[in-house]
């Protein structure tokens, strides 16, 4: 297949204002984004993007996870559509970028393709997957689980947030829970477009991350249950303290970690403590264990060397501990030939990349198990993100999207 011309590109200021535009709906406390899934403002955000979509000529579709399909047609009504997309809904206190940019450079193709009046054989859809992030309803990727067969729909309504709301319930009440079953629609390739979540193209000074494969990870939800006492009465050796039971483990699970340097991390990010009180021993501590690696038997290993240790130290502090997996996937290794794709983008544009592995969960990783895919990565400010200081250039941005613009155009191949 022919690939576009080298001088083609996005435009790239208006890829930028549709960022900032977005980014006001759901405003941070500070400079960033709190736009959870299924909340009113991720209504909002859905409603932005489609009017978008819609404006730019395509055709919305929409499945029973709220799944966003904005379809532009190709020349050949038989042809397997390429998608691109990611996802608009944000961490409470999220940046501008996470997930976004990879929705907005979707429609940018589109709007791009538009401007210069070119046909695709294929059809190509921009698509924003629901709950991507699983900050309120566990696990991340739910919506592109559900497509890819990893989870049922079932499963996925019943998922409860802090207060109690069903996931099906929500997604009813917003009023973006669509008609068209989960996981039909066939694909020629996946490309996801984001930011990178680490600090190594911007260290390195890349344009563009190639990225090859992702990790694994694994979500470990632990229960301590010890005794709430009071803390100035009760005498050290009388006390059944799970914060200290939990202190103890997260520094197992660090040096774990450390173990399988460079490429292995963990750590806990989810931690409560109950009553909560300042002057009541915690009598249970609840936490999530998450460890990280492109290697499953490492992944395996610290699992299991975690779990043991675990169960030694609420033993020897007479505790009680319970363990639920409660999130995880296998490592992924993108298709090559769409790597391929992304890596001949760069080169021909002129951008200067490096082959990436992705230390973080995305909807490619999921859409891999049932289409051809692969990501493309641009650099953050210090490596930042799940943070409202989250920062990238325009100029990164823009470099990103003409890589994704090109390894989808190609993909979709260009009719003459």
């Amino acid at each position: 297949m022919a690939a576009p011309a080298q001088n083609l590109r996005i435009n790239g200021d208006r890829l930028w204002d549709s960022l900032m535009e977005m980014a006001k709906i759901g405003p941070g406390v500070a400079g960033g984004n709190n736009r959870q899934t299924l909340t009113d403002e991720d209504a909002e955000g859905r409603a932005l993007f489609q009017k978008w979509c819609e404006d730019a000529g395509c055709s919305m579709g929409l499945d029973q996870m709220g799944n966003m399909f904005a379809r532009r047609e190709g020349t050949d009504p038989d042809a397997l559509p390429v998608y691109v997309g990611s996802h608009l809904d944000t961490q409470p206190t999220g940046g501008k970028y996470d997930g976004v940019l990879g929705v907005l450079g979707g429609l940018e193709i589109i709007r791009t393709l538009n401007d210069l009046g070119i046909k695709t054989k294929h059809p190509i859809v921009a698509t924003n997957w629901t709950n991507e992030e699983g900050t309120r309803y566990a696990p991340a990727m739910l919506a592109s689980g559900v497509f890819a067969g990893v989870h049922t729909q079932d499963w996925a309504y019943d998922r409860e947030d802090a207060e109690g709301k069903k996931f099906g319930d929500e997604l009813q009440r917003i009023g973006w829970r669509g008609e068209e079953e989960v996981g039909g629609r066939k694909m020629r390739a996946f490309f996801e477009l984001h930011i990178e979540q680490g600090p190594i193209l911007e260290a390195e000074g890349k344009d563009i991350g190639v990225v090859t494969h992702g990790q694994g990870l694994r979500w470990t939800e632990i229960t301590v249950t010890g005794k709430d006492a009071h803390t100035g009465s009760t005498p050290m050796p009388m006390r059944k303290n799970a914060g200290l039971a939990m202190a103890r483990i997260l520094e197992k699970v660090d040096e774990i970690a450390w173990s399988h340097a460079p490429h292995a991390v963990g750590a806990a990010g989810h931690i409560e403590v109950f009553p909560n009180s300042r002057n009541v021993i915690p009598g249970k501590a609840v936490f999530t264990v998450d460890f990280r690696s492109p290697d499953l038997e490492v992944i395996q290993d610290m699992e299991n060397r975690m779990r043991l240790a675990a169960q030694d130290i609420v033993d020897e502090m007479g505790l009680q501990i319970e363990f639920e997996t409660v999130g995880g996937f296998d490592p992924v290794t993108f298709d090559a030939d769409c790597v391929a794709a992304v890596r001949d983008a760069a080169e021909r544009l002129g951008y200067s990349h490096t082959d990436i592995i992705s230390g973080a969960g995305h909807d490619a990783c999921w859409i891999n198990r049932v289409a051809p895919t692969a990501m493309v990565m641009c650099p953050c400010v210090d490596g930042l993100s799940h943070n409202e200081a989250e920062e990238i250039s325009k100029e990164w941005a823009a470099a990103g999207a003409d890589v994704l613009f090109h390894a989808v155009v190609e993909t979709a191949e260009i009719v003459e």
